[in-house]
């Protein structure tokens, strides 16, 4: 079940990179969204499947296949084990390290047990384009509305591109401001509008 639901998401990054495109927010929120001082402006929104919508947000003037920043939404409408989908996520960039020496993986558990942060450096070196570092903060979070339960999943990512090692250091010294910045956002209402699978 868990790995069908993360293979959704990779399908859907991929997707959203072959163009940045101006659409209506499926889960009713602003356009832009404010993040850290930058405004960020809804790239793509699509229901991926019955239970997960999925969005990405970039700064204006950027493109998704060398962004410098990322927000992403996937919110799920049913009840997700938030410790086995954390688990996944530790286990990915884990496995990622065998072949990537930048790939370093941390996990935090918010004081009532209600979320959880993994945060994560990897690299890339694409055949076309320069070298980067990418950071990635996610944050897992359950919600419950009388007997509803639903699970949402925010990301943020931040790239340096050039030399990996110079790229890698200057990343790791914004860590800090980067999680606090994640762990303090206040995540909009969500309102999920009717949509058509795939469209």
């Amino acid at each position: 079940m868990f790995k069908k639901i993360f293979l959704l998401l990779l399908i859907g990054s991929l997707s959203f990179v072959k163009a940045q495109e101006t659409a209506a927010s499926i889960l009713s929120f602003p356009n832009p969204i404010e993040y850290d001082g930058t405004e960020f402006f809804l790239t793509q929104s699509k229901q991926r499947s019955k239970t997960l919508f999925q969005e990405q947000y970039i700064p204006k003037d950027e493109s998704l296949g060398d962004f410098t920043q990322l927000l992403d939404f996937s919110f799920f409408n049913k009840e997700i084990e938030m410790e086995l989908a954390v688990r996944q996520k530790v286990e990915a960039i884990q496995q990622r390290a065998s072949k990537d020496k930048f790939a370093k993986v941390n996990v935090t558990e918010s004081p009532d047990g209600k979320e959880y942060i993994v945060d994560y450096f990897i690299s890339e070196t694409p055949e076309k384009g320069d070298p980067f570092i990418e950071y990635n903060v996610y944050r897992f979070k359950q919600f419950e509305n009388g007997t509803q339960q639903s699970f949402l999943i925010l990301s943020y990512a931040k790239r340096v591109y050039g030399d990996l090692k110079s790229s890698a250091k200057a990343l790791a010294k914004q860590r800090d401001h980067l999680m606090a910045t994640m762990i303090e956002f206040k995540i909009p209402e969500i309102k999920v509008a009717a949509a058509v699978p795939g469209k």
